[in-house]
């Protein structure tokens, strides 16, 4: 497989030994029009690659604030064609890796080959699918590598010590720490097994281990960050997008990569 956008900017940032800050949004969530400008705000704020949620009825891995986004997205007609037409429209004049989070249900009905495909002329560099054991992913992992798509693995605590080496090894781009036992959401903190289980991947990862899942604060983005090489944070960014609060979201990722923030 050829090395995508992705795989470059992370371990840039993982060898000059900078944190690594990947917010989420919800595609559609605010209306389609407003989908590239929030993607230049933030990598103008510092991100560096973006995870794009594609809208599901079934978000499993979802919590709540997720899931009312999601609904909102759906509820502007929001689809994988019109996410991947727009994504397409502005590729050539964004610099930062975009990763696509969706479920199997909707990716095996647009079927795997089209999918990968109409990613790679979207501009997509990654895919999370929290659904599929890796056991039953061999088919969309084929379709991705041809077309060059990192394929984002997930890792659990609640795993074994034998699946989490074979997770990392197949990880490609980055390997998504779930750092909670449960969904996805604000934490008032996270358990102490959750920096052991970091240290523990990083140990076996071939590429960059960003910890997600419960970050909601600059100081537990650092505190996690110790212990890999990064964060990814959804829930909070996508609620002060909702309430409109932009600085809040360029105050985050600054003060979680170190940038002083002046206010």
């Amino acid at each position: 497989m050829g090395k995508s956008k992705l795989d470059g900017v992370l371990k840039a940032k993982k060898q000059a030994n900078k944190p690594i800050f990947v917010p989420y949004i919800m595609a559609g969530d605010g209306g389609m029009n407003n989908l590239n400008n929030r993607i230049q705000f933030l990598e103008e704020a510092g991100a560096s690659a973006i995870e794009l949620g594609l809208p599901f009825s079934d978000p499993v891995a979802d919590g709540p604030v997720i899931q009312d986004a999601g609904q909102r997205a759906l509820a502007n007609k929001t689809t994988i064609s019109s996410v991947l037409e727009e994504l397409e429209k502005y590729k050539l004049q964004r610099n930062i890796p975009i990763v696509l989070m969706t479920y199997i249900n909707p990716v095996w009905k647009y079927g795997f080959d089209q999918f990968a495909r109409d990613c790679s002329k979207a501009g997509v560099d990654g895919i999370i699918i929290p659904d599929i054991p890796m056991e039953e992913e061999d088919d969309v992992a084929f379709s991705l590598t041809q077309h060059e798509i990192a394929f984002i693995r997930l890792a659990a605590m609640t795993s074994t010590e034998d699946r989490l080496e074979r997770i990392a090894k197949r990880s490609e781009g980055f390997l998504y720490a779930v750092s909670v036992t449960g969904t996805t959401g604000e934490r008032a903190q996270h358990e102490k097994d959750a920096y052991h289980f970091l240290k523990r991947l990083k140990q076996v990862s071939y590429v960059p281990v960003l910890a997600g899942f419960g970050i909601s604060t600059a100081e537990r983005a650092r505190e996690l960050s110790a212990a890999c090489d990064g964060v990814v944070v959804g829930s909070k960014i996508v609620q002060l997008f909702e309430q409109g609060d932009e600085e809040a979201i360029s105050s985050l990722i600054q003060e979680s990569i170190g940038v002083e923030v002046i206010k």
